[in-house]
């Protein structure tokens, strides 16, 4: 019993000589006050909130136009056949124009009866409108889609909508001007107030479109509710001839934030 006692107290002592000379040292534990100073200091007892809005204009490069075109005849099947004929020869003449089949789409189609009058359910006949929407990718191709559609049977233009290609590039910078303003509004009236602005404590955004269409829905109204989170625009290149009836004009969009920022 002796010799293993021995034995231990070897190896103990051992144990220790090598800690000695490696230079082990534990330090001194972290004191709470260091713990903390990971978490946020930003103080919220007192705050300042704010809003900021910025509005960019751009040239539209692309188009939107609803054409279409209406037929009455006194059976259905009547009716059908001659507005078939009448739609596909107002899609060969847009697409003779260099406008591809993928950007041409039928908005809606609607068969209805025509009554003699309205207190009884004599039917005199039946009315087909049937309506498409081409998209232009060349704005400056809108005068000639619409002559070369009315040439050939089409007899109704329901929308023609002008907007951007680049929405998400131009929202994004509308956004962060709209921030900007908030900042720097945030930071005046703290100064007048004999304060300085610290952290932002929370950002809201309020997107909307000003957009007053065709209520029958389809790709004009998919379109345009993109439109309501995707505002942006700036300047483009794109020009109608002067002559023209139909004027590009600009898209205005709008961005608005509203923020908190601490107050120091």
């Amino acid at each position: 019993m002796k010799s293993n006692s021995s034995l231990t107290n070897l190896v103990l002592l051992g144990v220790i000589v090598v800690l000695l000379f490696t230079g082990w040292n534990p330090g001194p534990p972290v004191p709470v006050s260091a713990q903390e100073t990971n978490e946020s200091d930003c103080s919220t007892g007192r705050s300042i909130h704010v809003s900021g809005a910025a509005v960019i204009t751009v040239t539209p490069d692309r188009a939107l136009i609803q054409l279409g075109v209406q037929s009455n005849g006194f059976t259905p099947d009547g009716v059908h056949q001659v507005n078939s004929a009448q739609i596909q020869r107002v899609i060969n003449a847009i697409r003779e124009l260099g406008v591809e089949a993928k950007d041409i789409t039928t908005d809606y189609y609607i068969v209805r009866p025509i009554y003699e009058d309205y207190t009884d359910l004599l039917i005199k006949g039946y009315r087909i409108d049937n309506t498409i929407s081409i998209t232009l990718r060349d704005v400056n191709l809108a005068d000639d889609v619409i002559l070369a559609a009315f040439k050939v049977g089409a007899n109704e233009v329901r929308d023609l909508q002008f907007y951007t290609s680049e929405l998400r590039k131009y929202r994004d910078q509308a956004r962060d001007q709209a921030m900007n303003a908030a900042r720097e509004k945030a930071q005046a009236l703290g100064e007048a107030a004999g304060a300085q602005t610290g952290c932002v404590l929370s950002i809201n955004e309020n997107s909307w479109s000003q957009y007053y269409g065709s209520w029958r829905g389809g790709q004009a109204t998919a379109l345009w509710a993109q439109n309501v989170i995707q505002n942006a625009s700036e300047p483009g290149t794109a020009d109608l001839s002067e002559d023209s009836p139909i004027s590009l004009g600009q898209i205005a969009v709008r961005a608005e934030v509203t923020a908190s920022f601490s107050l120091e």
